[in-house]
C-alpha cells in the first residue's frame, strides 16, 4: 500500500490516539482492517520513486555504510563487536569440496551503520511500539519461525515492498558550521534544530520534498575513526557521553512530519543530540529520549544511524548540489529489529 502525501494531516491536525501524545499516527496507514506494518515508507508513491531517479545526472554512486567493526574500537555494554571466521571447506565440511574458502559473521546490529526498526524503541510507559504491538520473546520467536509471517513491523516487510527507493538530501551542518564560523564538534552535544537544518539547506541549495530521506552529517565517525585510546575510553562511556545531533524536540518532530520525510539518517550513534534533555531542559536519561520514540513509535519512520556520510560529503560539495538517489534494502531475515542499510547515494 502506498499513500500519497497530501492525504494525511500535518501534526497538529493529526487524529488523537487514545492514551498516547499528540504525534502517534497508529491506524492511519491501516487498510481493509489489517495493521500496517511500513509506516512512513508508504509515502513512497511510484512518482516518488520516478522523481527520486531523476536525480542521477553524473552517473556516481557513493557507499553510505561504516564498517561492520566500526564501532568496535570501544566495549558498548551488551552490545558484541563484530566476529568474523574463516572456514576452509575441505576441513569444515568433511567431505571434498576442493580447494574453497566460506565465511561467518556474527554482528549487533546497532554497532555500524544500521536502520532502527519501528521495533526498536517503544512508548516507554507502556511498552507498545509502533501501531500498538507489543514485543516478547514469544512474539519475536513466532516472527522467525519458517511458515510465519512476521506480525511485527520489523525490517524483513521492507522486502515484499522493494526496499527503500527515495530522493536523499543530505543537510552537510559539519560543513555548513565550517562555513558560517559556528563553533562546532561532533562530540560537543550541539542540538540542531529545524531553524539551523532550514538555514544549511538554504545555504546549500536544498529545497526539502515529500518522500525525502533527511540525511544530516554531523562529522561523528570521521572524528570517531580519529580518536585517541584515551579519547576512545571516554566516548565508551555511553552513560554520560555528549554527542552532536538533531534537536529532541517535538518542535523538531513536528518539523520532521510536516515535511513528509521517509526517513531520518544521521552519522552519529542516534540521530538525535545527547543526553537527551528533560522537559525542564536537565539531561535525561536515554528513556528520555524525545525523536525515537515520536519517530519510531509515533510516525512510524525509521532512523538511520552511524551512516558514513564522508565521501558523499566531499561529493556534494565538489558537484554543488545535496540532492541524489538513495537507495537502501537491508538484510532479508525474519524479524530483524535493526539491519546493516546497504544503503547507496546515487549522484
Amino acid at each position: 500500500m502506498t499513500v500519497h502525501h497530501s492525504s494525511v494531516p500535518d501534526y497538529d491536525d493529526l487524529p488523537k490516539v487514545e492514551n498516547m501524545p499528540q504525534g502517534y499516527v497508529w491506524g492511519l496507514f491501516d487498510k481493509d482492517g489489517k495493521k500496517d506494518l511500513l509506516g512512513t515508507l508508504n509515502f513512497l508513491t511510484p512518482d516518488i520513486v520516478q522523481a527520486a531517479a531523476a536525480e542521477v545526472k553524473d552517473g556516481i554512486s557513493v557507499s553510505l555504510n561504516w564498517s561492520l567493526t566500526g564501532m568496535g574500537k570501544i566495549d558498548v555494554p551488551g552490545r558484541r563487536r563484530a566476529e568474523h571466521k574463516f572456514l576452509y571447506n575441505p576441513d569444515s565440511m568433511g567431505f571434498a569440496v576442493g580447494e574453497s574458502w566460506d565465511d561467518e559473521l556474527s554482528i549487533n546490529t546497532q554497532n555500524s551503520s544500521q536502520w532502527d526498526s519501528l521495533c526498536h524503541f517503544a512508548h516507554q510507559s507502556t511498552a507498545q511500539v509502533y501501531n500498538g504491538f507489543r514485543l516478547t520473546h514469544d512474539v519475536l520467536a513466532a516472527a522467525v519461525a519458517p511458515s510465519s509471517d512476521s506480525p511485527v513491523p520489523t525490517l524483513d516487510h521492507w522486502h515484499p515492498h522493494g526496499g527503500l527507493v527515495a530522493r536523499g538530501v543530505l543537510i552537510d551542518y559539519m560543513a555548513y558550521a565550517e562555513d558560517k564560523g559556528i563553533p562546532y564538534h561532533p562530540f560537543a552535544g550541539t542540538r540542531i534544530g529545524p531553524v539551523d537544518m532550514d538555514a544549511c539547506a538554504a545555504h546549500q541549495g536544498v529545497e526539502f520534498r515529500p518522500g525525502d530521506v533527511l540525511i544530516v552529517r554531523t562529522g561523528m565517525t570521521e572524528v570517531f575513526d580519529a580518536l585517541t585510546p584515551e579519547q576512545l575510553r571516554a566516548a565508551g562511556e555511553v552513560d554520560t557521553v555528549t554527542m552532536s545531533g538533531v534537536h529532541g524536540s517535538v518542535e523538531t518532530a513536528r518539523w520532521i512530519w510536516n515535511h513528509r520525510f521517509v526517513a531520518v539518517a544521521s552519522d552519529n550513534n542516534s540521530v538525535e543530540a545527547l543526553p537527551p534533555l528533560k522537559a525542564d531542559g536537565s539531561p535525561g536519561g536515554f528513556d528520555e529520549l524525545v525523536l525515537h520514540p515520536l519517530l519510531l513509535c509515533g510516525f512510524g519512520m525509521p532512523l538511520g544511524e552511524l551512516w558514513d556520510l564522508s565521501r558523499l560529503s566531499k561529493l556534494c560539495r565538489e558537484k554543488k548540489r545535496y540532492s541524489f538517489m538513495v537507495t537502501s534494502v537491508p538484510l532479508n531475515h525474519p524479524g530483524l529489529i535493526g539491519s546493516p542499510p546497504n544503503a547507496l547515494a546515487i549522484l
